[in-house]
């Protein structure tokens, strides 16, 4: 009992020593400020001090926060790798002697970047790899970028691009969005356009490099350009005409040059189109058939139909001398209207004799009439 009210004692008396204590560590504004707000009756918690929305002098509006600034050797300081890091690709076989011919470029182009190249025609794969030269430590990932584009049938000199610093890929898969193939062709079509002119025109808005093979469509460019080309493309799987979107994109191009309206909501310019779900499927009609309170009749069974002709009464084997018999007299109208199908190859077609002739031909049978007549009468 003594350790009990010893220890509500020590609890006490630590409560009524913190009181003071707090009272004078509370600074004077703060403590104007409680008062104020009990005798208001309206007890507000002092306002924090938010450190996080100081001024920024380093970052101001004319910063492009997009732009991306080139990787040099020298702003490498942490000198070689200490492990190598590979990345490897399968390419189709079609692409096997386009891939043999330019690989010398490529070799040549990562070279540069201090990567190893390697071309498995008989696994049909590619391989990169870094080495002890190596400076940059993200150009092994623009490395991959780059054999996933020559595998999706992007020639040697587009793709080196990807190594640059402002440059990036993506590849959208469209080959599962559709699945009706039909549909699909078209819709890939439609993304094309006719002679490529949809396509061109989207590479011109989007400033982007677009390839349509297959069952992917590889783009190269920047981010900006990637985000909306990726977009089109979805759209145009979900059944959305690419033209809706390059409308859209001339629009904004055109704003964007007007100071005045770079900074406002276009919302209000840009058109907004409304989806219409057109019915395809054709209603058959159906007529209603007249009311009868009388059931149909019955029909009869086989059984009924076989005494009726007489089949029923016969023996097994009369039976089946009579299917055979069936069987060979439809075999035999059968074989002959193909006979006559075959000799009609070989009928001569009639000759349709011309005007002249004929009357040349009718001319002289009258002449040799009157020459006969006048033997004749000679005679």
């Amino acid at each position: 009992f003594s350790c009990f009210t010893s220890r509500a004692v020590l609890a006490a008396d630590v409560q009524r020593r913190s009181r003071p204590q707090f009272a004078t560590k509370m600074s004077p504004e703060a403590s104007t400020e409680a008062q104020k707000a009990s005798e208001d009756g309206n007890a507000q918690a002092p306002k924090k001090k938010r450190t996080y929305e100081r001024p920024k002098p380093w970052d101001h509006d004319g910063i492009d926060h997009w732009k991306v600034d080139p990787f040099r050797p020298e702003d490498n300081l942490g000198g070689t790798f200490l492990e190598a890091s590979e990345f490897a690709t399968l390419f189709p076989k079609y692409r096997e002697t386009y891939l043999r011919e330019s690989w010398p470029l490529v070799e040549r182009a990562l070279k540069e970047h201090g990567v190893r190249a390697t071309l498995d025609l008989v696994q049909g794969s590619m391989a990169v790899c870094t080495t002890r030269k190596t400076w940059d430590p993200y150009i092994i990932l623009k490395a991959r970028d780059l054999i996933k584009l020559l595998a999706r049938s992007v020639p040697a000199p587009q793709a080196v691009k990807v190594l640059q610093d402002d440059v990036q890929c993506d590849i959208v898969k469209i080959g599962g969005m559709v699945r009706n193939k039909e549909r699909f062709v078209k819709r890939r079509q439609r993304l094309i356009g006719p002679n490529g002119a949809t396509l061109k025109a989207l590479e011109l808005l989007t400033q982007t490099y677009i390839l349509v093979q297959g069952n992917t469509v590889s783009m190269m460019g920047g981010f900006k350009g990637l985000k909306t080309a990726r977009r089109v493309v979805e759209d145009c799987m979900k059944n959305v005409h690419p033209i809706y979107h390059i409308k859209e994109l001339m629009i904004k191009r055109e704003l964007s040059k007007d100071e005045e309206l770079a900074k406002e909501n276009w919302e209000r310019f840009l058109p907004k189109f409304k989806r219409k779900n057109m019915k395809t499927r054709k209603v058959k009609e159906t007529k209603k058939k007249d009311y009868t309170p009388f059931p149909p009749p019955q029909q009869p069974r086989k059984e009924d139909l076989a005494m009726e002709t007489g089949e029923y009464f016969l023996a097994p084997k009369e039976k089946k001398w009579q299917a055979k018999q069936d069987k060979l007299k439809k075999q035999s109208t059968k074989v002959a209207a193909k006979k006559v199908k075959r000799e009609e190859a070989f009928v001569p077609p009639k000759e349709e004799k011309s005007k002249k002739n004929a009357n040349a031909g009718g001319k002289k049978r009258c002449r040799a009439l009157h020459r006969g007549n006048g033997e004749v009468s000679q005679k």
